[in-house]
Formats: C-alpha cells, structure tokens, sequence
C-alpha cells in the first residue's frame, strides 16, 4: 500500500528528481496557492483530501502564498503528519493543526545559520572593529586591547536544535555557557543548567544573553523591566527567537541607561517593523530584518530532513524533531 504524500505544487518541482531517486512506494498529490489539490489529474477540495504525510517547504513563502496554504491544510479532511520547515510553532495554525490531532515534525535546518549569525554579530560587538578601522583610515597606528571570548559568560534561554547549535560554536572558545531549559537536566556543552525560575538568580553572571525559546503564554514579555534590572551590567541581548519574548520600551530603557551595551535584533513584534519604530535608530540597537536563518545551506538541510523523514516514515522508523503537542499552545 503506497504512503500518500501532499506537497506545494513548488515544492514537487524542487525535491521531486531527489524524492523518485529514492525508490520508495509514494502515492504524491499537489496542491497550489489558490487552496486546490491536484490528485490524478482532478481538482479536488482540500475537504475530500486524506493524506499520510504533508511536507510544508519555505517554497510557501513565495508570492504571499503562506496563509492561503495554511487554510488550505486546515480544510483537509485528514493528515496522518505535518512536517514543516519552521522551527518555532507560535503561529496559531500549528495549534489548529495539532489540536486535530495531528502529529507535527518541525525543522533544526535553520541551526547552522543562526547560531553562526550570534557569533557573527557578537564577536563584532566584542570586538572594537569599527575603531580599528577608523584608525587605519586615520592611519593612526595604535594598539586595541579588546575582551576575549574565552572570559565571557553567556546565557542561552531556550535549547532546542537553535540554542544547541549557538553552544556548539560558543564552547570550543573556552567561554562559560549556562543554558535555562524547561527542565534542570544535564545538557551537552553547558556549565550550568536552569529553569526560568532560576533567571534572576543567573542573569547577573552573562555578559551574553541569547534569547532562543519558544514563544508562548510562559515566555511572552518575559524580558520586561525586572528582567533587565537583574542582568550584568554592559552585557550584550541578542534575540533570534521570537520578538514578543521582549518588551521592547523596557529594552529601551536598559539601552538607555547602559544597563546593557548592546542589542541584536533579528525578530520583533510587528513583521516588517513599523519605518517609525524606534528601534531603528537607536544607536545600541544592532538590527537584522528577520534574516538570520538565511544561510545558504538552509534549504539544502530542509530538503534532506524532509527526505530523510519520509524514508523513516515509510520504514515505520522514529522520526526526526517530533513536537511534544503540549509544546504547542
């Protein structure tokens, strides 16, 4: 009995050579933007469609077809599993989508990049660039002491495949890492473990702050005012989470008042931000349009995690990244 598969009609076009080259008994529809799938050649409404295995690719992104599909795979009578290409799942479809009890396998492609644009965008902080190159300009030949990585602490809340990936290439610096998870358990490359109870007690030691956690009714507007009053003075926030974690005229202040250095940005509350928004000009804000998942091997490791859990999928194997649904709210 063939597993049925059903994919963007893009999404075909881009795996599909890969996908046949596996040999394995698929029975593949498509569907498009307009919310049609197309199943033997028939029009058919995503309300008459039952399928085994749905593969969400970015190619949905394309053209403002997102939230077209996403209503389109809600319409569907019945789906056996949701693979997606997100890594985080606060969109309220994905709480739609599990809440009809349906399994959900997210992504850990982004990991590579994101954790090298922290490190990117840390280490030109840290690092006094901007006067070096002043002074070369100036040709003005003097030395510039700066602070080694391997003396920084930092603090990593939220330790998914995104956290993990960002201690990975932190730890063999020599720094110290204290990551706060749901759970106090022992975790590769990590000095000190916690829960967010304990954030007012470790926030005082970072001299980073990476925010890469799930947004959801525990973590949404957590970074607020306390949260700021509690950390290390001159320590750097880097978020590549999600933007409601923070409230943004309390990370404002902090700025202000030099309680931190420094700020990246990448994600924010309203997408794209507002051109009025002060973010924008703050000059300790380092600011990033919601780009730091594109590296150019990301869509190559989301082909192959789709490829590499279809096999699985056929094979009745384990999959990769299945989401616990009490996760998803």
């Amino acid at each position: 009995m063939p597993v049925s598969v059903a994919m963007y009609d893009k999404s075909l076009e881009h795996i599909g050579p890969r996908l046949d080259a596996l040999g394995l008994d698929l029975d593949i529809c498509t569907f498009n933007k307009d919310g049609r799938f197309l199943i033997d050649g028939a029009d058919v409404d995503p309300s008459d469609v039952s399928v085994d295995y749905l593969w969400l690719s970015a190619h949905i992104n394309a053209g403002g077809a997102r939230d077209g599909v996403f209503d389109t795979v809600l319409a569907c009578k019945s789906i056996g599993l949701l693979q997606t290409f997100n890594a985080g799942l606060d969109h309220p479809f994905y709480k739609k989508v599990s809440d009809k009890g349906v399994p959900i396998c997210n992504s850990s492609a982004q990991g590579v990049a994101i954790s090298e644009y922290v490190m990117a965008q840390v280490m030109s902080l840290i690092h006094p660039i901007d006067h070096q190159r002043q002074l070369q300009a100036d040709r003005d030949w003097q030395t510039t002491p700066f602070p080694e990585l391997s003396k920084t602490h930092w603090m990593i809340i939220g330790y998914g495949p995104i956290g993990q990936a960002v201690a990975a290439r932190v730890k063999p610096f020599g720094a110290e890492i204290t990551v706060v998870r749901r759970s106090a358990t022992d975790t590769e490359n990590a000095d000190r473990v916690g829960t967010m109870a304990n954030l007012d007690a470790y926030l005082p030691d970072a001299d980073v702050v990476v925010l890469a956690c799930p947004l959801n009714e525990t973590t949404r507007g957590f970074a607020d005012a306390s949260f700021f009053a509690a950390v290390n003075k001159g320590a750097i926030l880097v978020n590549i989470a999600r933007g409601p974690l923070i409230d943004d005229a309390a990370l404002i202040q902090a700025l202000d008042t030099g309680r931190l250095s420094s700020a990246v940005l990448d994600v924010f509350h309203k997408e794209p931000l507002p051109t009025d928004d002060p973010l924008w000009t703050h000059p300790k804000v380092r600011m990033t349009c919601h780009t730091s998942f594109s590296g150019d091997g990301v869509q190559g490791r989301w082909d192959q995690l789709f490829l590499d859990n279809i096999v699985r999928y056929v094979n009745n194997e384990p999959l990769i990244h299945p989401v616990d649904p009490a996760n998803i709210v």
